[in-house]
């Protein structure tokens, strides 16, 4: 069942939608014959990402941006926290250093990997249209997709599968360490200072364990549906206050007593400074890319399970321009 508070998110997005558009219909009805600019926002976010989710925004064609994502470990006491573990900083929950290279200002190609699972990945993001300032576009989309690949020895990634026998036979394969996210990716920016963005969100992983909620009886599956949203909002000119949150669509994961599960959430802010942008952020993910965070997220806010951390991007130009 859907929460009260997603569907009030949801609900958010199309009345806005629904302005918008309405909006646009007058001012076309009241400009007819005028010839428009279309001239397109930019800077709907000023990063690839908001904290865990993907954003709207390409890296422009010929550049590179280097990036750097830090999650530190829980910083309350009843999360495995505390002064003795200097609140979190003396642990590391996943670290992941990414390469994205810009092949046209639309499309962005990158690369990159992770210590949680030591995920290896390559993600295709496309922005399929931009909103542009006279709302003839109102928002914007782009097409993320990403596929991770888990090199672990067959102890660590195979660590719980019950042994095979005659009638129920198995064999390990390579297939089996690929997982998949697709995520279609609406964003739009309000005024100067104020965007928003929805992320409906597909995952599929090649492997999984059968494992059941004794409390419903729900199996963990194979394919996971959720929804992602998120919020920039521009104190001055170069710092913002970011977050964003995934609901997961699983019945396994609804009130799972044996291994809870809790939705990802994170608080930030954005600093720019010159050719970098860095976020100093708190989320209970532990994980950064989503095949990790969205299937794997078991930290509860409430008891101190969240950690501190930090995303940073620095563009190179990788080809020269002709004179």
């Amino acid at each position: 069942m859907i929460s009260k508070k997603l569907f009030g998110l949801i609900t958010t997005f199309a009345l806005s939608f629904t302005a918008v558009a309405q909006d646009d219909m007058l001012s076309m009805l009241d400009s007819a014959g005028t010839k428009k600019t279309h001239e397109k926002v930019v800077t709907t976010f000023k990063d690839q990402k908001i904290i865990n989710a993907q954003t709207t925004e390409t890296v422009k064609a010929g550049t590179m941006s280097f990036n750097i994502n830090h999650r530190f470990g829980n910083i309350g006491v009843a999360s495995n926290g505390g002064g003795h573990t200097l609140y979190g900083l003396d642990n590391v929950s996943d670290i992941r250093f990414g390469f994205d290279f810009g092949i046209t200002n639309n499309l962005t190609i990158g690369i990159g990997r992770s210590k949680q699972a030591e995920l290896v990945d390559g993600f295709v993001k496309y922005r399929i249209m931009t909103q542009t300032q006279d709302n003839h576009i109102p928002f914007s989309m782009a097409l993320y997709c990403d596929a991770s690949y888990n090199p672990q020895s067959a102890s660590i990634f195979y660590n719980g599968m019950a042994e095979p026998t005659a009638a129920n036979p198995f064999t390990q394969s390579d297939v089996h360490r690929f997982s998949y996210v697709t995520q279609l990716i609406l964003a739009r920016k309000f005024g100067s200072r104020f965007s928003i963005e929805l992320l409906p969100s597909y995952q599929h992983r090649n492997y999984i364990l059968a494992n059941f909620n004794l409390d419903n009886d729900a199996i963990e599956t194979n394919d996971l549906l959720s929804v992602g949203g998120g919020f920039r909002f521009k104190f001055t000119k170069r710092i913002a206050l970011i977050c964003d949150y995934f609901y997961t669509f699983s019945k396994y994961r609804t009130n799972n007593t044996a291994n809870p599960y809790f939705m990802p959430l994170a608080l930030g802010v954005e600093i720019e400074t010159g050719g970098h942008v860095f976020h100093l952020n708190f989320t209970n993910a532990s994980g950064i890319i989503e095949n990790n965070l969205i299937p794997n997220t078991t930290d509860d806010w409430l008891k101190g399970g969240f950690k501190f951390g930090f995303n940073i991007s620095r563009v190179f130009n990788v080809t020269h321009k002709r004179k």
